[in-house]
């Protein structure tokens, strides 16, 4: 019976995410502060909020029935809206949009769309952790390339985090079908600039490689730095897949709503897999993320807008956590876009006892026994690497700060009064 009924081989040995088990970290400890999750402690702009209350309370019935599978007709308009200025070009909203269950439906959707058995995907570390599960269910095989620092030094930048060219190339093939580009990076908020991504344009060209681009943090770059969509650049509009997401762009991570854009023929492949996963998702979330939309459009390129108004209220809250962190022994990377902080503990972990720990990798001893100790969630960051790699990122922890300014303050409290029982 158990190896009849075993996982199948495409989802590997079935271990828990990261996620899944600093969830159930956070339960069991129940720690003053987590910093691991990536989402705000504080309320949502208000518009946002009323939408979805004027949505549910509307007098027409069928805002509680199915929607169009494919999205929410006034929404994939407002997409449209939204973006079409921004690439350059009209974005057809019922064959170039797909909603989907978040932005990670959105990437499952893309990846078992587009790659088959044996085909090639590059995928550049650290990654969000569910690229590579995503490729091998699909049959792929992940091609990993790492940022590295350019120099090591005491005020680092995630811009000092840069691609070997050549070994990028070198990874390129006849097998490669996909590139997967996250910019602004999670986790280390590097915002890939104009040149870097030309070489990676110029790199799918050459192949006839797709790309996808992960952009769910676009809203969240930190001047003078702009965001550069991949697909605005010469020839890749064709053959590049744009992922977004509802949650990070007003601050509702828990409503699950995200899209993927592109050419309708590559969209196609991703409604497939859609209609006989999901089919459809929730129809007044989807009908007051519309609203939204269409409310921030109103007061476009004015300090209100929430798109503008967000990243100016990160670089606050991103600074009082870097110094924090500084003051207390970690070496920081300050990132350029999103809302984490790459910090290296390794100045502290050797005052601490991580014997009692099992884990296999050193970070994730660490930030268990931080958690325990100075009540403080972080997350390892040898999660966002490749088993082979894992030592690129066993050194560091990541930190989030999109939470309320006190809480933030709580965290060099804590550090402090940690520091003090430890006697580091």
């Amino acid at each position: 019976m158990s190896d009849k009924f075993r996982l199948p081989a495409r989802y590997g040995t079935g271990e828990k995410s990261v996620w899944v088990e600093y969830i159930q970290l956070v339960a069991d400890i129940k720690p003053k502060l987590n910093l691991g999750q990536g989402l705000p402690d504080f309320h949502a702009p208000s518009h946002v909020p009323k939408a979805l209350m004027e949505a549910t309370d509307s007098e027409n019935p069928l805002m509680h029935q199915y929607t169009r599978g494919f999205g929410h007709p006034r929404l994939v308009q407002s997409l449209s809206k939204l973006y079409s200025p921004l690439v350059g070009k009209e974005i057809d909203p019922m064959n170039e949009i797909l909603v989907t269950v978040g932005a990670y439906e959105a990437l499952f959707a893309t990846i078992l769309g587009h790659v088959d058995h044996g085909d090639e995907v590059i995928v550049i570390e650290p990654f969000y952790d569910c690229y590579d599960p995503m490729i091998q269910c699909a049959g792929g095989v992940a091609k990993f390339i790492p940022l590295k620092p350019k120099k090591v030094h005491d005020n680092m930048t995630s811009s000092d985090w840069i691609l070997d060219e050549k070994e990028l190339e070198s990874l390129f093939s006849d097998r490669t079908k996909m590139f997967i580009l996250n910019t602004p990076h999670n986790p280390l908020g590097k915002v890939f600039t104009r040149q870097e991504l030309e070489k990676i344009a110029d790199l799918c060209k050459k192949y006839n490689v797709l790309c996808v681009s992960d952009e769910v943090y676009e809203w969240m770059v930190f001047e003078p730095l702009k965001h550069v969509r991949i697909a605005t650049l010469p020839g890749m509009w064709e053959r590049t897949i744009t992922i977004g997401s509802a949650g990070k762009m007003f601050s509702v991570t828990g409503w699950k709503v995200g899209w993927a854009y592109g050419p309708a023929n590559l969209l196609k492949n991703l409604q497939i897999v859609h209609q006989n996963c999901v089919y459809t998702h929730c129809t007044p979330i989807q009908e007051a993320i519309a609203r939204a939309i269409e409310f921030e459009l109103s007061r476009w390129n004015t300090p209100d807008c929430y798109m503008s108004s967000i990243s100016k209220e990160l670089v606050s809250k991103r600074d009082v956590l870097n110094r924090i962190l500084k003051d207390n022994g970690f070496i920081t990377t300050l990132p350029d876009g999103g809302y984490f902080i790459m910090a290296d503990y390794t100045k502290l972990a050797n005052k601490m006892d991580l014997s009692t720990e099992p884990d296999k990798y050193k970070d994730y001893k660490f930030t268990k026994k931080f958690a325990k100790e100075a009540s403080i969630v972080t997350i390892p960051l040898s999660a966002f690497y490749s088993k082979e790699h894992k030592h690129f990122g066993e050194n560091y922890a990541r930190f989030c700060f999109i939470k309320k300014d006190e809480n933030l303050a709580l965290t060099g409290t804590l550090l402090q009064e940690w520091q003090k029982r430890s006697h580091l």
